[in-house]
Formats: structure tokens, C-alpha cells, sequence
């Protein structure tokens, strides 16, 4: 047990990743860290000269998992499937219900808080999208839905930003999306351990708020307990026959009234450059992020 006066040891990795690999070791000792920092200023709990923590305002804020090992992206609210799929003269896919689908979208390109994100030069129907992420906190295959919160590492705000009009297009063909999603997700502003949200659960279901602004205008808002499919369930698909491993994003999908797409742009047009994009879940936080134009 660590004790304020005691020397902090260098066990703790800085990467998110490879201290998710350390497993409830790193996690307790992490901890022990923070009881043994309370009511120190950062400046004083040094390690060879080096702050152990710093404040807030001192730091830039990365995305939780800069790159995670992988991110699939479920489509879980069955408000936003009927709504979206309506606002397209499309009847509810009876399919859908069986079990939860996703996609894989590109881990190379996560963006955090404050960080900008640069529109696409080949769209002109940039969309936000509200949803919640869990992070994969220890490696597991055929992962059984009973025992499934065991292998989430904690919850964190995500943005799953969409170019509309590429995505429709190369929807037609049976695949994707693709090049209508890759460019950015938002991830952040930080990680929240399920212990902070336990007095918010019931079952496999979290009652947080999620609210959307562009602009400092509420569009969107709704509820994670609305997911129809559970992350628990989510994890079980996605690990039959293959691992999760520590850093891995699985995406809620967007809830209910959570993006332009099923608003309708009568409600509001497309984001453009200077837009800024708030997403705000109960305990999780506030992902901000501008629009930038490209012009590389």
C-alpha cells in the first residue's frame, strides 16, 4: 500500500493501451496512486524530479486510446434505424432485431477533445453523430454476454463523423460504409471507470443523458439506457471466434434524434468549416471539436 511520503514507483505505463494490458495489477496500483496524491498539489508528489500528475489546465487532451488495436462501430438505438432508415422511404429491416451488426471503421484516424477535424474535400453533407464507446480492457474470445462487463475498461463520449452523401453513394453497391466514415472519429474527453457509473446502472444498461449542440444550439438528445442491444450483447457478437483485445472501441451507434441524417436538414443544414460540434453524455463529459477546410 502506497502512503503519502513514499516514493512512487515507474510500474505505470503512460500509454493507454499498454496499461490496459496490465490488467486489474495496473488498475489497483493506479489507485493507490490517487488516494495517495489526494489533497497534495501535483507539484509536490514528484518521482525523480518528474510530477506524477498535473492539472488540468496544464495538459492537452489525447483521445483515451490515441489508436486502439481495432474499432467496430455498432448501430444499436432502434430510434435512429427507423428514423433514418424513414427519412429514406425505407421500411424497418426485420433482420436487424436478430442480432447486433457493425462495421469497422478506421483506428488510424481518432481525434480528441479540442482537436479539430478536417472536412473531407469530396463531401458537402458533413454530419456529427451522438454515441457512447466502452474500451476493451483485457483480451477474451467467445465472450458470453452474462459475463461480459468484466472485459470493459470504462466508457468515453465518441463522434462517429459522417460524409452523407460519399456514404449513400457507395451504400448502393452492398458495402461500407468506407470512405464515408474513415476520415475521423471523436473519442474522449476522457475514460470513465464502470465503478464511477454503478449507481447508474441496471442490468447491462447505464441511464446517462446525451445531448448534441453545433454552435452552442441543442439538436440532439437522448438516453443510454435506450440501447437496444447492450454493450454486453454488442461484446459477445463481436468476439465470437475471434479476440478483443486491450484498447479495442465498440461503438453504441448513434441514439435516437443523434445526427443530421435523421433530424433532417430542415432542422439544420450540413456542419461546414467553423462549426463547433459539442457532445455531452451524463458523467462522461463534453468531445468538443471545430470544423476545419482542407486545403492540403
Amino acid at each position: 500500500m502506497l502512503e503519502k511520503g513514499m516514493p512512487f514507483p515507474r510500474a505505470i505505463p503512460t500509454d493507454m493501451v499498454a496499461f490496459l494490458e496490465t490488467g486489474a495489477d495496473g488498475l489497483s496500483l493506479l489507485r493507490q496512486v490517487i488516494d495517495a496524491c489526494r489533497g497534495t498539489h501535483p507539484d509536490q508528489v514528484k518521482v525523480e524530479g518528474e510530477p506524477v500528475a498535473l492539472s488540468l489546465a496544464e495538459v492537452r487532451l489525447l483521445p483515451p486510446v490515441p489508436r486502439p488495436p481495432s474499432f467496430r462501430d455498432f448501430y444499436a438505438f432502434e430510434q435512429h434505424v427507423k428514423t433514418a432508415r424513414a427519412r429514406r422511404g425505407l421500411d424497418m429491416i426485420s433482420e436487424w432485431y436478430y442480432f447486433p451488426v457493425f462495421y469497422f471503421s478506421n483506428h488510424q484516424t481518432i481525434v480528441g477533445h479540442e482537436q479539430p477535424v478536417y472536412r473531407p474535400k469530396n463531401t458537402q453533407c458533413l454530419d456529427y453523430e451522438l454515441e457512447v464507446a466502452c474500451i476493451i480492457g483485457k483480451k477474451g474470445r467467445n465472450i458470453p454476454r452474462d459475463s461480459a462487463r468484466e472485459y470493459i475498461a470504462g466508457l468515453c463520449i465518441l463522434n462517429d463523423w459522417s460524409a452523407r452523401d460519399v456514404q449513400l453513394e457507395e451504400m448502393k453497391v452492398g458495402l461500407g460504409p468506407a470512405k464515408g466514415k474513415d476520415f475521423a472519429t471523436s473519442l474522449g474527453p476522457w475514460l470513465v471507470t464502470l465503478d464511477e457509473l454503478e449507481d447508474r446502472r441496471t442490468g447491462d444498461h447505464w441511464d446517462l443523458a446525451m445531448t448534441a449542440r453545433v454552435n452552442g444550439v441543442e439538436l440532439s438528445r437522448g438516453n443510454l439506457r435506450d440501447l437496444h442491444f447492450s454493450f454486453a450483447e454488442m461484446i459477445e457478437r463481436a468476439s465470437q471466434d475471434v479476440f478483443l483485445y486491450p484498447g479495442d472501441v465498440i461503438g453504441s451507434g448513434t441514439v435516437g434524434t443523434g445526427c443530421i441524417l435523421e433530424l433532417g436538414t430542415e432542422v439544420h443544414r450540413w456542419l461546414e468549416p467553423d462549426d463547433v460540434i459539442e457532445l455531452e453524455v451524463e458523467r462522461l463529459g463534453v468531445l468538443r471539436n471545430r470544423i476545419v477546410a482542407r486545403h492540403d
